[in-house]
């Protein structure tokens, strides 16, 4: 028997976490781990969803929990029919099919109301858009589709048989009003989309997306703090008590999501480890992080590249698009994996530090340190680098970020933590938090 099950699937790997608390300390157990990917399917790169959910199942026959909370990444869904048979293939959010729909999109409403309306970032992926390329595309699900279930509502229907929309998942979509936290019915209609296919949302939850979750476990010392989660995406930015719908907001990218408690997470989504991960996948011997992160520290390349820059978003190959945006840039080209490395790590800590100056312009605010949490925080030479570069103190850990923040919103739900100052306490005296100075 375990307390408290997180279910937290990334894009790249998926495990069960239970945690408890004993004598004031958290403590976690990895109960089942698997692998998730993308695959090519009927011309699209898709999801394995009946893969996942059989890795779900098998996860929960290994441990009995009293509560239980799935999250995952956002914007990705299953359309099903009447009788909760998934339509069609479940078609990742870096599919190409997104290609040009956001025009599409504003020929109906422009990105600047839609951003003043949902305060969500333009990305090509956002659901809006894959729902806008069905409605162009394959009309036809569009029209059988009786809901539309994003990754973790989806599956929390097929293990528990109800339909949902959690408040923050369903804030990635791009179709959820900013202020009222629920479906935005005149854009939905402006858009041409059936209203049937949208569950309600419902708010207070445990945060099904894995960000919201990810910001709970941040522990932060005080207002001051600015947050990253890093992972596949580095997810910078600060938990605010309304959105911010500027137009300073919308022009320098960042967007309003779902937090735990109704809160937002007022953040940008900025390339991260997504570009590690793919330069690894294309090596023939697959090194360690570690490893990785220790090739980066021995190079001395000083070749840098926009991180933002969509090629790479899904190249063919990451090493080479690498290579060939660091020669446009006027670099040498980089010579081996550290010089590769070494310039994804200096690169992402200066986007890091340029979103952090846009952050302090757009809210007002100094801020004096930086949390990072996630698979990322693991990466010392980037935290060394990203110190340097904000001249602000970084805070590395807790690694399972987002895991822990899914148990702590279970704890807080049933009482046993009293309030989210309590839960950072707890984060606080049970994991190490390394410091970097800049």
């Amino acid at each position: 028997m375990c307390s408290y099950l997180a279910i937290d699937i990334g894009a790249s790997s998926g495990r069960h976490i239970a945690g408890r608390l004993e004598n004031g300390r958290l403590v976690l157990e990895e109960i089942h781990r698997f692998p998730n990917s993308m695959t090519k399917r009927n011309g699209a790169l898709c999801w394995d969803i009946d893969g996942l959910l059989a890795e779900v199942k098998a996860g929960l026959g290994k441990c009995t929990a009293h509560s239980i909370g799935i999250d995952t990444w956002g914007v990705d869904f299953v359309l099903t029919d009447a009788d909760g048979n998934p339509l069609g293939d479940a078609v990742a959010y870096r599919d190409s099919r997104t290609d040009g729909m956001d025009a599409e999109v504003e020929c109906l409403i422009s990105y600047a109301e839609h951003y003043a309306r949902t305060g969500i970032q333009k990305q090509p992926f956002n659901t809006v858009y894959q729902l806008m390329a069905l409605k162009l595309k394959n009309p036809e699900l569009l029209d059988r589709a009786n809901s539309l279930l994003l990754m973790p509502d989806y599956l929390h229907y097929r293990i528990y048989g109800e339909k949902r929309s959690e408040y923050t998942i369903a804030s990635t979509t791009g179709l959820v009003g900013a202020v009222t936290g629920d479906w935005d019915w005149v854009l939905i209609d402006r858009l041409r989309l059936p209203r049937r296919i949208f569950q309600p949302i419902e708010h207070g939850l445990t945060p099904s997306h894995d960000t919201a979750s990810a910001f709970l476990a941040v522990p932060a010392r005080d207002d001051n703090a600015v947050y990253i989660s890093s992972g596949t995406w580095s997810l910078l930015g600060v938990v605010s008590d309304t959105p911010i719908l500027t137009d300073a907001a919308r022009s320098a990218g960042f967007t309003n999501e779902g937090g735990y408690g109704g809160t937002v997470r007022f953040l940008k989504n900025i390339m991260g480890l997504w570009m590690i991960q793919s330069v690894r996948r294309e090596m023939t011997e697959k090194p360690s992080y570690a490893a990785l992160d220790k090739m980066a520290r021995d190079s001395d390349y000083d070749g840098l590249v926009d991180v933002s820059d969509a090629a790479f978003f899904a190249p063919e190959n990451m090493t080479r698009t690498i290579t060939q945006k660091c020669t446009e840039a006027g670099y040498p080209p980089p010579k081996d994996t550290g010089d590769i490395m070494r310039c994804v790590y200096s690169s992402l800590a200066r986007e890091y530090a340029k979103s952090i100056r846009e952050l302090e312009i757009i809210t007002g605010k100094r801020y004096t340190t930086l949390n990072t949490v996630g698979g990322g925080s693991q990466a010392s030479f980037l935290n060394e680098l990203t110190a340097q570069a904000t001249g602000l103190p970084v805070y590395a850990g807790p690694v399972e970020g987002t895991a822990l923040g899914n148990i702590l919103s279970q704890m807080l739900r049933s009482g046993e933590l009293p309030d989210v100052g309590a839960a950072r306490d707890i984060i606080r005296n049970s994991f190490e938090i390394k410091e970097y100075l800049p």
